[in-house]
């Protein structure tokens, strides 16, 4: 969940729903090529084996969407548990389509909404997704051995963002991140993101 300074990117006039739109569909190519057999595997973050981690990912976008709809997104579980093992990418596809509808007006770019770290504007909310989608999309990645970087610019936008909205020097309690692990010299923006997430690879 991402948690950070409330009025993150109200000041920016960014749009950040295409930025959201990719991670999305990076992630979604990640969710289709999961295999049954390691649905139980571990990940690396310490609470979602792979098939929470999806039922996660799920919950990700509904709640995405029922913050667009001024609604509040503690109505949605954590876990979006009543998925079979083998309907993950069609759930998640069709959290998606439902979701995207909310968010097609631009005033909601700038609307109060309510997300889970606060009232913030609705882009910052679209962009705590675009950091959940992408560090729990490396989360699968890695947990299930596919290639776990998205595309550069992506993965560096999102961090530039992350720096401000999660400082290194406020984890724990109501910022339920752990302490930014050091990259690895060969790590590429995906996983400095991750890192900075506090995830390190299993």
């Amino acid at each position: 969940m991402f948690h950070g300074d409330s009025c993150l990117m109200t000041n920016n006039t960014t749009d950040p729903r295409p930025l959201y739109h990719e991670a999305l569909s990076w992630t979604t190519a990640l969710v289709e090529k999961v295999r049954d057999d390691q649905l139980t595997a571990a990940t690396p973050c310490a609470d979602f084996d792979v098939r929470t981690l999806l039922g996660h990912l799920v919950a990700t976008v509904e709640r995405a969407r029922v913050i667009g709809e001024g609604g509040d997104p503690g109505t949605v579980p954590l876990v979006v548990t009543d998925i079979p093992d083998d309907g993950y990418p069609d759930a998640y596809r069709s959290a998606a389509d439902r979701m995207w509808p909310v968010w097609t007006d631009d005033s909601g770019l700038d609307a109060t909404v309510t997300a889970p770290w606060g009232t913030v504007p609705g882009r910052a909310a679209i962009w705590g997704y675009i950091n959940e989608t992408l560090v729990h999309g490396w989360d699968l990645a890695v947990a299930t051995g596919q290639p776990s970087e998205t595309r550069p610019e992506l993965a560096e936008a999102m961090l530039a963002v992350a720096r401000h909205a999660i400082p290194a020097e406020t984890r724990g309690g109501h910022v339920p991140f752990a302490d930014v692990v050091e990259p690895q010299p060969t790590a590429g923006p995906t996983e400095r993101l991750a890192n900075w997430s506090g995830r390190k690879s299993i």
